[in-house]
């Protein structure tokens, strides 16, 4: 009997993993999704992964999609931007706090106390995007733009307690809002993508990290940096800016049905149900830290009001700066703040 069934199990096995390759390769229009983080990092968890299966779906499977997670594309994390611009992903995610002043009216969101919860903040950021980014993203169709959860600071070795605690260490930034952060705080910011980040901690090449959990878990960093320190308040401390965009001569040569079906699952349409699963796991990370028994540490709201007198400073240089490059900066902080206000109530 066992030998009469092996073949038909075999069998129908094959004609399954025939039949879908056959759906695949079936596809009229087929699609690379790039990213940096593990698979089970949230922003595939999310985003991707749920882009990818709703765009086959709600184009009755003429789009089919395949996410390469943890840079398997090949490259590294700064240089995504550029694979999408030049076609070697059809579909790419990043930070554009990772290349410099390139994105220099993008970075307003990158600025210290720009966050409230990830989904207010998410659609604040769409929003000013949609009216002020698409110059900075011409070379790109964008898809969304977003932010995680407010960040909190992780140290291997001394709990950050208090402002002064950061004297001397050196905490690695995301970006430069983080790094001028930073440095106002008496720290010695050290720039690098999150998957380096681990390394950095164990070898003792940083002190510590400012990241949100949803970043913290997948990559293990609760277990080499277990000293945690929170900034309480409608705002948090700092967050960053992500990405997601679709080269533009792909969207461009698509079919106006299957532009729709891109455009159904892309800017304000998911703006919010991406920022709500941001915020949702926050929790749930943090109960593993906790769990593990971690340190936590809360700044006084005295010490918290010292960084925003620093973070104020570093708002105005922001808009000095890009005042120089011909905007209206202060115009533009303005509105970025409202619109976090507008969907923070």
């Amino acid at each position: 009997m066992k030998k009469i069934i092996t073949p038909i199990l075999a069998g129908a096995v094959a004609l399954t993993y025939a039949a879908s390759t056959d759906k695949a390769s079936a596809a009229d229009f087929k699609i690379k999704m790039h990213h940096q983080t593990p698979s089970k990092a949230p922003v595939n968890v999310f985003l991707l992964s749920p882009m990818k299966k709703a765009l086959e779906k709600d184009s009755g499977g003429r789009i089919s999609a395949q996410v390469y997670h943890a840079m398997s594309l090949g490259g590294r994390p700064p240089q995504v931007f550029n694979q999408i611009k030049d076609g070697i992903t059809e579909i790419g995610w990043t930070l554009p706090g990772y290349s410099g002043g390139r994105f220099p009216l993008t970075s307003v969101f990158d600025l210290p106390f720009m966050v409230s919860t990830a989904e207010a903040t998410t659609q604040a950021f769409q929003e000013f995007a949609q009216k002020h980014l698409m110059d900075e993203y011409k070379d790109v169709h964008p898809l969304l733009f977003h932010t995680a959860a407010r960040f909190k600071i992780h140290m291997v070795k001394k709990q950050i307690k208090t402002v002064s605690d950061f004297n001397g260490l050196k905490v690695r930034a995301t970006n430069r809002g983080m790094g001028d952060l930073l440095k106002s705080m008496g720290a010695t910011p050290v720039f690098m993508p999150v998957p380096k980040v681990p390394q950095a901690l164990s070898k003792g090449v940083v002190a510590g990290a400012v990241l949100p959990w949803e970043i913290v878990i997948p990559f293990k960093i609760q277990q080499i940096a277990p000293n945690h320190t929170l900034i309480e308040g409608p705002r948090g401390l700092i967050a960053a800016t992500f990405f997601l965009g679709m080269n533009k001569k792909f969207y461009n040569g698509l079919p106006a049905d299957m532009k729709k079906v891109i455009d159904k699952n892309s800017g304000m349409n998911i703006a919010a149900k991406v920022g709500k699963a941001y915020d949702g796991i926050e929790g749930k990370f943090k109960a593993m830290a906790v769990k593990r028994g971690n340190k936590f540490a809360t700044l006084s709201d005295a010490d918290v009001a010292k960084v925003k007198a620093s973070a104020a400073k570093i708002h105005q240089a922001w808009v000095a700066d890009v005042t120089k490059k011909g905007h209206d900066g202060k115009a533009l902080l303005a509105e970025a703040n409202a619109l976090i206000e507008k969907y923070s109530k």
